[in-house]
């Protein structure tokens, strides 16, 4: 049952050191602002998951909060490396994070099994593919009807998931529109979640073919305007693309990244991103 809650509250009700857990978007809707508070609050010992870790997951491992990272394909989007992702696993700063690594496809797979309650993803992948051998967690099994030769790999059942999207109503129902990943699963594999939305309103009113989480569904949900900056919503505000090619000069020496840390996460409250939503609003309209 979906409870309203400050983003803080939300965050230090449902996370705990040494949780597995996720924060979701592809492109579209990442909650930044959630990976913020969980570093002001300075959660960690965590197994952090996700398809596509970006610069989120590139400053919970920068700030050492990270123990293992469970993957496929991790960059800044557009831009290219994870500085401080590469550093910790080439040079064990600020400490050396544990990974495994799969493609898209696996993940995805995984976060269905999750959430449909099972122990494991089976599926037609990786055959031939090096991964195979630097991640114990793929193994092969037999068909019982065909004896085709399948990959099977261990599901997704995060202890929380964040996510982002447009809108809840005021009894807990969250809609999520535009491009979607693999929110949807992700929060219902999970054993506890946080929705942080742009607003919350009466009615979702919205077409039949919507994506709607329902209350039953959530634990958490946290009213933040400009929580996936800079990443776009759908109807909101649109991609950030200089926020994301500043980052990697600053992501790329370790003093300019502890600095830009504490001066624009640690110090500060969710209010500077969405200052800059709305100077990105402003932009559009002119």
């Amino acid at each position: 049952m979906a409870k309203f809650l400050s983003l803080e509250e939300g965050v230090r009700k449902n996370l705990k050191t040494g949780n597995q857990v996720c924060f979701e978007g592809f492109t579209h809707l990442i909650p930044h602002a959630s990976a913020h508070e969980v570093i002001r609050q300075k959660i960690g010992n965590l197994t952090i998951i996700r398809m596509t870790p970006d610069v989120i997951y590139d400053q919970l491992i920068g700030m050492g909060l990270v123990k293992k990272m469970i993957f496929s394909y991790a960059g800044n989007p557009g831009v290219g490396l994870l500085r401080r992702f590469r550093d910790s696993v080439e040079n064990g700063w600020p400490n050396k994070i544990e990974i495994e690594e799969h493609s898209h496809s696996a993940m995805a797979h995984a976060y269905e099994a999750g959430a449909a309650g099972l122990p494991c993803a089976i599926f037609r992948g990786y055959m031939g593919a090096e991964l195979r051998h630097v991640n114990p967690n793929i193994k092969t099994i037999s068909c019982p009807f065909t004896g085709e030769e399948l990959t099977a790999i261990p599901a997704l059942k995060p202890d929380v998931a964040f996510i982002h999207a447009q809108k809840a109503d005021e009894k807990g129902n969250v809609l999520i529109e535009g491009i979607l990943g693999v929110q949807k699963e992700a929060v219902l594999a999970s054993k506890r979640s946080v929705v942080t939305v742009e607003e919350i309103v009466d009615s979702l009113d919205c077409h039949p073919n919507a994506t709607i989480l329902p209350y039953w569904t959530l634990s958490t949900i946290c009213h933040v305007p400009g929580g996936a900056h800079p990443s776009y919503a759908r109807g909101y505000y649109k991609r950030d693309n200089a926020s994301y090619i500043e980052w990697d000069k600053t992501a790329s020496d370790r003093e300019t990244f502890t600095n830009w840390m504490q001066v624009n996460v640690i110090e500060q409250s969710h209010k500077i991103f969405k200052n800059r939503v709305k100077n990105l609003k402003e932009d559009e309209n002119e």
